[in-house]
């Protein structure tokens, strides 16, 4: 080889394979790949075909009702019968306010009651006697009456008489009493017929007497209604239970003074349902009575089973404090949300109490 001829570069040793030998790996490659891309596939149109019936949310949490219990009466509290978190059932009592004035105001009510019962009866009686005695009353009156007038018609007869007499038949003593008995027919006349005057009303005056005997009877009533209400504020001392449930939030002591109205406790009903809030994408093929598979997340191990009850009619912005004013300002289409009530029917345990509140993903199989 002469000097001017250029040196070849000496090429490269074949790369050795796995086992030894040399030669392209790229058929091997491919297939792992095109095994991989089907999986994925496979996988992809498995999991469609298994959701597309199903919609969740996380937007979720159990629900239920919550009872305010208040005092109908004030005073001080003298006992308090239940703790926070204790199971109560309906009619069991709570609390006991001092009964001390209630008890009085009752027996005062009880003292007016029997005294205008006692006022009615006497009332009762004078118009029943009154029935009788205001038709006789007139009856006398006339009959007097009647016998002024005759006497009066003989005093009448006996002056003119002693009138009629000459000097030498009478005296004028005898005159003068004849005309004073006269005088005195004329006032008896004047005042029997008074008496008829005053005695004549008889429908009148029985009328009055059963207007007084009712006004009576409206008083009885007033008492009654009185009593009625005393009884009422005693019975109110003990605040019971109004349902079976679990205290809570309770803002009571002993020796605290309480007024109507006044929040002492809440109750927390057994009856626990879910409120979903689904997006309004996902209520097209939503219906009530669709099955419905629920996750607490307090309790993982829990396997509830419900359904679809209602949807309210009512995204939950319609029914914010501040519901969103859409016909003012630049509009933005935001999804808006639907709250949807779903009872449980399967999985609870009675050992693990659901609080209110906490969160829970529901998944709704669409039929």
């Amino acid at each position: 080889m002469s000097e001017s001829e250029p040196l070849e570069p000496p090429s490269p040793p074949a790369a050795p394979l796995a086992d030894g030998k040399t030669g392209a790996k790229h058929p091997v490659v491919l297939s792992i790949g095109f095994g991989v891309l089907g999986l994925m596939a496979f996988g992809g149109i498995w999991y469609w075909l298994a959701t597309r019936n199903v919609e969740s949310t996380d937007d979720a949490y159990t629900d239920g009702r919550s009872i305010i219990i208040s005092p109908r009466v004030s005073g001080d509290v003298v006992s308090l019968d239940v703790t926070d978190n204790q199971f109560v059932i309906k009619g069991q009592p709570l609390i006991h306010i001092d009964p001390r004035q209630y008890l009085i105001d009752k027996e005062q009510a009880e003292g007016v009651l029997e005294t205008a019962k006692r006022q009615f009866a006497g009332l009762q009686y004078g118009a029943e006697i009154g029935r009788k005695n205001f038709p006789a009353q007139l009856e006398q009156a006339e009959a007097q009456l009647a016998n002024a007038k005759a006497v009066l018609a003989k005093a009448q007869a006996d002056y003119d008489r002693q009138r009629s007499l000459s000097k030498q038949a009478t005296t004028q003593q005898d005159v003068d009493a004849a005309q004073a008995a006269l005088k005195q027919a004329q006032a008896q006349v004047m005042l029997a017929s008074a008496q008829v005057a005053q005695n004549s009303p008889v429908p009148q005056r029985i009328g009055e007497t059963d207007a007084q005997v009712g006004q009576s009877k409206g008083q009885i009533e007033q008492a009654q209604a009185r009593l009625d209400q005393a009884n009422l504020n005693l019975a109110w001392t003990v605040v019971e239970a109004p349902q079976d449930g679990w205290v809570t939030k309770r803002n009571v002591e002993m020796g605290n003074y309480v007024t109507p109205g006044q929040q002492l406790f809440v109750i927390v009903s057994p009856e626990v349902w879910i409120t979903a809030n689904f997006k309004e994408t996902q209520l097209a093929r939503m219906r009530p009575g669709q099955p419905v598979k629920i996750t607490v997340d307090a309790y993982p191990s829990l396997d509830l089973r419900g359904r679809v009850d209602s949807i309210q009619l009512g995204s939950g912005s319609k029914f914010a404090a501040f519901p969103v004013e859409n016909a003012t300002g630049n509009f933005v289409k935001v999804v808006q949300r639907v709250p949807v009530k779903i009872v449980i029917d399967s999985g609870l345990d009675p050992k693990l109490p659901l609080p209110l509140g906490i969160s829970v993903e529901p998944e709704v199989t669409l039929k």
